[in-house]
């Protein structure tokens, strides 16, 4: 781990120890020390620039959510410490909605949802970063549909004009990362496998997944077997079929004691003309910036979790129709 404090013996030791150091021990002041000035994050709901505003919104969200914990399952890297390394962090977090914020009056409801964060680190500093939080699963728990919440938020922050909007690549703003991961197999294995998806050719999925795979997926969802897959994957798709599908970053990896996994982070970017998750065709113009990661066994592919923020696709298609 050279240019890394003597502490961090591998990269995920790096990414899981910072991230309770800052959330559970409180130690927010160390993002001063661990995340560069001029920092991108990106996730669906917007795009903030600066250390100080990602140190506003932890502050914000640990008013709102005091007991936060957040369990690091797995993190799926690639690169090097002298070239710089990107994390795939997926994370289990749970939290009671015990404060005022974002989401409204304190409810005292506990939840229970997922993250995968996406971060370029070098020289013991994270300086790009994209983070996708399942917002569906946080919503409903708290009562919401995400289509209300959505239409809700437009309001408290002003209007579809003055709101803060939602991260499309019409906003995006150039970080200090432009790698694209790497070319293990596995990477390649699950790229082919959700691209074969998005251009209909749903029978990968019983030649590709195990049949007794476990699925994760937004809204909390749980699932088993090829139809959940089948049932997700093709609402998604029958939402946005003439949407863009793009694989925005590829990571395979084989470690120790590890299944052979990969991770990507992928967009769909085009109208909402179709019938599916999203219910009856808008002609909204959306963007979807999802995340996925996989673990492989001997029949296939074991474990799936994907990841995107409903909430932020709403958003988008409310802005537009009202």
């Amino acid at each position: 781990m050279k240019g890394f404090e003597p502490r961090w013996q591998d990269f995920p030791g790096y990414i899981i120890g910072i991230t309770q150091e800052i959330w559970e021990q409180r130690k927010i002041a160390s993002l001063h020390q661990y995340y560069t000035e001029d920092i991108i994050v990106r996730s669906p709901g917007s795009v903030v620039t600066g250390n100080r505003g990602v140190i506003g919104a932890t502050m914000a969200t640990l008013a709102e959510f005091p007991d936060r914990t957040l369990f690091g399952e797995d993190v799926i890297w690639s690169g090097t410490p002298e070239d710089g390394m990107l994390s795939s962090h997926r994370i289990l977090s749970t939290a009671t909605h015990s404060g005022d914020g974002v989401y409204g009056r304190a409810t005292g409801k506990r939840l229970t949802y997922r993250i995968i964060a996406d971060c370029h680190a070098i020289g013991n500093q994270i300086n790009d970063e994209w983070l996708i939080r399942d917002q569906g699963a946080v919503v409903r728990q708290l009562g919401w549909e995400p289509r209300d919440y959505a239409r809700d938020l437009i309001a408290r922050e002003g209007g579809p004009e003055a709101c803060v909007k939602p991260f499309t690549p019409g906003i995006d703003k150039p970080g200090p990362y432009a790698g694209k991961g790497n070319d293990n197999e596995w990477g390649l294995r699950y790229a082919d496998v959700l691209s074969r998806i998005m251009k209909a050719d749903m029978a990968v999925i019983p030649a590709e997944y195990d049949r007794a795979c476990q699925l994760e997926y937004p809204g909390g969802q749980s699932g088993v077997s090829h139809g959940d897959a089948d049932r997700f994957w093709m609402a998604l798709r029958a939402s946005l079929p003439s949407a863009r599908f793009t694989i925005e970053h590829r990571i395979g990896r084989d470690d120790p004691m590890m299944p052979p996994r990969a991770a990507l982070r992928w967009s769909l970017n085009g109208k909402h003309d179709g019938w599916g998750l999203l219910g009856a065709p808008t002609g909204a113009n959306v963007h979807v910036m999802g995340a996925a990661h996989a673990e492989f066994g001997p029949w296939g592919l074991r474990r799936e979790y994907v990841l995107f923020d409903e909430t932020a696709i709403w958003k988008q298609i409310l802005m537009q129709t009202g």
